[in-house]
């Protein structure tokens, strides 16, 4: 389908690669048999990576050749009768809902993950990362990275478009700025959507949908990879003491 005039490169070349993206996301879920079969699979997975590397540097040719390539195979694949797949109307794509999520993210874990998928189901995804500032305020101890790093490995996170820093003493505000249609809080979130909600026509913003992920993948945590590090570094002093004791 035709992709409308008012669409900018950059959004067309995004659209193309959300449809591989979710493309390749679908056969994950399948088991492929064929030797060959995965082998090109894996060859347009590459095509993907390379796109996304040279959309990040602005690269708009090289990144559309690549992204071509990889939805080239897979077309192929499905005429032949050797994958099952659909491939979404770019206008469709074009007009995602712009979904955010908000965390501290101190470690990304299967549970983070598990979120950012489900977001990323449902739109294009911003994450809010929370400020070291208000890490402290709220858990009492200072994160281990800071805000900067814990952002930089969100956006290289494949279901995450953006990520931003939240605001310190406001944390409404980078909502405000961003004007999401849905806000997707995870299973641990202190506020419930009821709530946001209020706050968030407050400021403006009542259209606004609010949706909470109930489902968990495990027990993950932070506090709890935490506890886990710390029973580590415990152990491994523990061995030095006896092997230094043995020594002697």
């Amino acid at each position: 389908m035709a992709l409308s005039s008012e669409a900018s490169p950059l959004e067309r070349i995004k659209a193309y690669i959300l449809n591989v993206e979710q493309a390749l996301n679908a056969i994950s879920m399948v088991r492929v048999e064929d030797e060959e079969v995965k082998r090109l699979v894996s060859l347009a997975k590459s095509y993907l990576s390379d796109a996304k590397y040279y959309l990040e540097r602005d690269d708009f040719f090289t990144a559309l050749s690549c992204i071509a390539y990889g939805e080239g195979l897979l077309d192929a694949l499905r005429h032949l009768g050797l994958l099952s797949l659909e491939w979404k109307a770019l206008s469709e794509l074009l007009k995602r809902k712009k979904v955010v999520v908000a965390g501290s993210f101190e470690f990304l874990h299967p549970g983070h993950l598990f979120l950012l998928r489900k977001a990323w189901e449902l739109g294009s995804v911003t994450v809010i990362v929370s400020r070291d500032k208000n890490f402290r305020r709220f858990k009492k101890r200072s994160p281990l990275l800071p805000d900067i790093v814990r952002r930089e490995i969100l956006e290289s996170v494949k279901y995450v478009d953006k990520a931003v820093l939240g605001d310190e003493e406001d944390f409404l505000k980078p909502i405000v700025d961003l004007k999401p249609d849905i806000i997707l809080l995870g299973p641990d979130q202190w506020i419930t959507p009821e709530e946001l909600k209020e706050k968030l026509a407050e400021r403006g913003l009542s259209n606004v949908i609010v949706l909470k992920l109930e489902e968990r993948v495990g027990d993950w945590s932070s506090s709890r990879i935490l506890e886990i590090l710390k029973k580590i570094a415990c152990n491994h002093s523990q061995d030095k003491q006896e092997d230094a004791f043995r020594s002697h």
